[in-house]
């Protein structure tokens, strides 16, 4: 402001743009005193440190959502996620400072007094919820930031014993199997070694009879001997035989065996992925408040909702200075140049609330105007209409036939006795059709009585007769076929 008795700096564009921040008039600003300068500076600071604040915020709550899962411990940074998470911070940083801008530009000055009174708290109330709400979707991720350390250890704990458990479950969902693969095995295995003893048993036996004999027999190859040949030939053969035709099934089995062991290896696998899939954002705060503890986190909480709901309460304990003085002079001059009056306490509600009389003076006169025309356009409509009725009069009296041809639509009798004698006709049409129906309907039904009489009293005839016919067509069927040729 440039006067004879004070002059203040001029302000710089970083000044205007916290004004602008805190919903200050620039224009006045600039004419008002360096203490509102600086109180809506500050206001600005704050919403513009809250904003940015939820930007980083944001950003951070973005990439720990959407950053690759791994080792809590050695997870590199994912640069791409960094880059999204910029972006989505600016972007929420924006919002943010977009809805405190509009909270605390919405927040008047109360009733003018450094006190903040029940009244003020009442009507600011809105304004404090959303205020809180903002407050504790920043406070959040710093939270977790600020714990980083801790939340990380006490983290990979839980993957480790998540891991654990869900390789238990994938062990035990797999032990069945693998028992049921076990007995098919067991099951050809035995019958396959039961063969093998036994041939093992003919060799034991045939030995012993080669090198000692048996039952005071004599050592050496006899026909004991050559019979304990033959069957252990007959045993080896049907080894060979059961390998021969088990042969598929062991395959068979071998490769649902291996097929079984790899998706075992994989669920295995999948289990350090499940488990490093717990490190969301809401793992991380459930951490963070066993680790940090109510005090610590509530402490947080608070100190956001502070920075949040200062400018609020700020403003209500503003008390009136030149800048308001100056706005409501500024604003009942626009009033003034636009016809608007309001007449304060001008009446009481039915709730006994003093209301205010706002009075519109160009739309006063605008509404004036278009009653007037409207009453006008009625008296023009009124006069036009005597007149036409005159006219009309007059017609009647000269020529009344004229106004009857004019203004009916009467026929002469010629014309009735034209349309009668026309649907006259076309009635008596339309039952000489329908009497010619029932008639051929009566005419083939009695055929069919005469023709059913006949099959009746003498079938032979009736075929002759059918046959006669047939074949009269016939014979003319081919004498028109030999005139055409």
């Amino acid at each position: 402001m440039d006067s004879q008795f004070y002059n203040t700096r001029k302000p710089g564009k970083f000044i205007k743009f916290l004004w602008a921040s805190a919903g200050g008039d620039q224009f006045i600003l600039e004419r008002s005193t360096y203490s509102d300068q600086v109180k809506y500076a500050c206001l600005g600071g704050i919403v513009f440190a809250t904003g940015l604040m939820a930007g980083l915020s944001g950003g951070y709550a973005f990439y720990t959502i959407f950053e690759p899962r791994g080792n809590v411990l050695t997870n590199p940074i994912h640069l791409p996620t960094i880059l999204l998470a910029i972006v989505f911070g600016l972007i929420w940083g924006l919002m943010i400072f977009n809805l405190d801008r509009f909270i605390v530009a919405a927040t008047g000055k109360g009733d003018g007094t450094e006190k903040i009174t029940w009244d003020e708290i009442k009507g600011a109330l809105p304004r404090i919820i959303m205020g809180m709400i903002i407050a504790i979707s920043i406070s959040k991720p710093v939270e977790i930031r600020m714990f980083k350390t801790e939340i990380d250890t006490e983290l990979r704990k839980i993957q480790i014993q998540k891991q654990t458990e869900y390789a238990a479950e994938v062990d035990k969902t797999f032990a069945e199997r693998e028992k049921n693969l076990d007995l098919d095995f067991q099951k050809l295995n035995k019958e396959q070694a039961a063969l093998i003893q036994k041939i093992n048993e003919y060799d034991d036996r045939f030995q012993s009879e080669m090198t000692e004999g048996q039952g005071g027999r004599g050592k050496g190859e006899g026909p004991v001997a050559l019979a304990l040949r033959r069957e252990r030939e007959n045993a080896e053969n049907q080894l060979l035989r059961f390998n021969e035709l088990n042969a598929a099934e062991f395959k068979v089995l071998q490769e649902r065996k291996e097929d079984l062991r790899k998706k075992k290896e994989e669920e295995r696998q999948n289990n350090e992925k499940a488990a490093n899939g717990l490190d969301g954002l809401l793992e991380r705060i459930k951490i963070a408040h066993q680790v940090a503890g109510f005090s610590i986190t509530l402490f947080i909480t608070l100190l956001f909702m502070a920075i949040e709901l200062t400018p609020i309460f700020f403003k209500l304990m503003l008390t009136k200075t030149p800048y308001d003085y100056l706005k409501e002079n500024i604003e009942d001059l626009m009033m003034a140049n636009n016809g608007i009056e309001i007449r304060y306490d001008y009446y009481e509600d039915k709730k006994g609330l003093e209301r205010h009389l706002v009075i519109n003076h160009a739309a006063d006169i605008k509404l004036y105007e278009k009653i007037k025309e409207s009453d006008i356009q009625k008296e023009l409509s009124d006069y036009a209409i005597k007149q036409f009725k005159e006219k009309e009069k007059e017609i009647i009296d000269n020529n009344p036939q004229l106004y009857i041809k004019k203004n009916t639509d009467l026929k002469s009798r010629k014309e009735y006795e034209e349309e009668l004698s026309k649907e006259i006709l076309e009635y008596s049409q339309q039952l000489d059709s329908k009497l010619q129906k029932e008639l051929i309907s009566l005419a083939f039904a009695r055929k069919k009585q005469m023709e059913e009489s006949i099959v009746i009293n003498n079938p032979d005839e009736y075929i002759e007769i059918v046959m006669q016919k047939n074949e009269t067509t016939i014979e003319g069927e081919t004498a028109l076929d030999s005139e055409e040729r």
